[in-house]
């Protein structure tokens, strides 16, 4: 079992650079600003043999009650009472201070194993004798930024782990391969069965500052797991946690907010967090588009939907605060009328009034969720293609080009993943957009695909007439 680790500290004194160090990643932000970390966040890792589940802490600041610095420090305190052990950060140059002593206080009263190390130790810099003070003996000298020190972070890690450990199964193999990332390269040929189910769902809650993104997240959880308010822009790293949809394992992201390009020009730090949020959705399997039910479908819902698209992700639209809605009737039916004729690329996604306070539409939520991922998976045999291709050219032919009729002789589906599809045939090249939406929209409708992109790619068939080295 991985040892669960959380790092606490002041705010600016290195914790989320130690934190990134330990996992292998740069799995949080990291900026020179204080008080970037706002939630807790914790990552599974293996750091020279040493399974770890780390937990990367906001800042322990004595704050008002209510306040945005109070709400961080409440996730710390949770942190704190979640690990088994506590690697307590201060900073070398500024010595021992009193938020020190603050937090000291409180790792004294938890009662969990704590190892004291000293940040940014590079150069010349001495630790005070002050430091003994705080209780927790001689410190650990190191540089989260330039890799000083942590062999002997590494050391104190193996003595609270007296059975020792490198990061195994019972059968000694590896234990990390579930967390492998898949890419488009890996997907499986036609003649290749793979059970998406075997392993979990990546869902990612993306959507405008401000629509309720943290607030589903926790309400789904069932803890206040991301910190949230009336401000706008309170996430700021993706923060990911385990979940299930009905039977399904999931791997739940909460992001931060994605604003216009030129409303956060020259914003580091928000431009930091739109690169978080973007990842999240490359690492998506599925991704909740959040819409604010009281200002719906605005540019940059649509986007941010046409973004995931292109991305070819699955995609189920949550409208949120429906409940802050006077006048409901009839909502849904124009929402889905002005999301299919702006975003025709996904017309049919699922669309789902739905209320992160209140917890209305939660269910159906979860069961869209279920069936965009089925239909992102799904595969059709070339048989059953070709009977439905028969059918749609007998309603619908396709155009002529310089007199010639354009041909498609068959077609067959390449990967799921999203679903892809290759047609075969003459002068395929240039077939009309509004012909292959045509295709695409009765795929959708005989095979259940809605809720995902599908892909098509063409190949014509070789001219015996044709000059060498030319298509017809």
């Amino acid at each position: 079992m991985p040892l669960k680790l959380a790092i606490v500290g002041r705010p600016n004194v290195g914790k989320s650079r130690l934190f990134n160090r330990l996992a292998g990643r740069t799995a949080a932000i990291v900026h020179d600003t204080p008080g970037v970390t706002r939630d807790r966040q914790a990552v599974d890792a293996e750091y020279e043999g040493i399974a770890l589940t780390l937990i990367d802490t906001a800042g322990f600041e004595d704050a008002a009650t209510g306040s945005v610095a109070h709400r961080m420090t409440q996730q710390t305190i949770t942190a704190i009472a979640e690990a088994e052990a506590l690697l307590f950060l201060i900073d070398a140059r500024a010595g021992v201070t009193t938020g020190d002593e603050i937090i000291a206080q409180a790792l004294h009263k938890s009662g969990k194993k704590v190892i004291l190390a000293a940040n940014k130790c590079e150069g010349r810099v001495q630790v005070l004798d002050d430091v003994y003070g705080l209780g927790f003996g001689e410190p650990i000298r190191i540089s989260a930024e330039h890799n000083l020190g942590m062999e002997d972070i590494v050391a104190a890690l193996e003595e609270l782990l007296p059975q020792a450990a490198a990061l195994q199964d019972e059968d000694g193999e590896d234990g990390d391969e579930e967390d492998a990332e898949f890419s488009e390269d890996d997907e499986p040929e036609e003649d290749v069965v793979v059970n998406y189910l075997d392993r979990p769902l990546r869902l990612a809650l993306v959507g405008r500052p401000n629509v309720g993104k943290s607030s589903l997240f926790n309400h789904l959880l069932g803890e206040e797991r991301s910190l949230v308010g009336p401000e706008a822009g309170l996430t700021r790293d993706s923060i990911t946690a385990p979940w299930k949809a009905g039977e399904r394992d999931v791997l739940l992201h909460d992001t931060a907010g994605l604003r216009k390009k030129a409303r956060m020009a020259g914003e580091t730090l928000e431009e930091m967090s739109v690169a978080s949020t973007l990842e999240a959705i490359r690492f998506a399997d599925c991704v909740i588009v959040m819409i604010d039910a009281t200002a719906p479908f605005e540019k940059q819902d649509l986007t941010i939907a046409d973004l995931i698209a292109r991305e070819g992700r699955a995609i189920v639209f949550a409208v949120n605060k429906w409940d802050l809605l006077e006048n409901k009737a009839g909502g849904i039916s124009k929402m889905r009328e002005k999301l299919d004729q702006s975003l025709p690329q996904i017309a049919g996604a699922p669309l789902i009034a739905t209320s992160a306070r209140t917890g209305e539409g939660i269910d159906r939520l979860s069961d869209a969720i279920t069936e965009a991922d089925r239909a992102w998976n799904s595969r059709v045999s070339t048989a059953t293609l070709n009977r439905f291709l028969e059918g749609a050219l007998q309603r619908h032919a396709t155009p002529a080009i310089s007199g010639r009729r354009v041909r498609i002789r068959y077609m067959t589906q390449r990967k799921a993943r999203p679903p892809s599809f290759t047609l075969f045939g003459n002068q395929l090249d240039a077939l009309p957009e509004a012909y292959l939406r045509y295709l695409a929209n009765g795929l959708r409708e005989n095979f259940n695909l809605k809720g995902t992109p599908l892909r098509f790619s063409v190949r014509n068939s070789k001219n015996p007439y044709a000059p060498k080295g030319k298509k017809s």
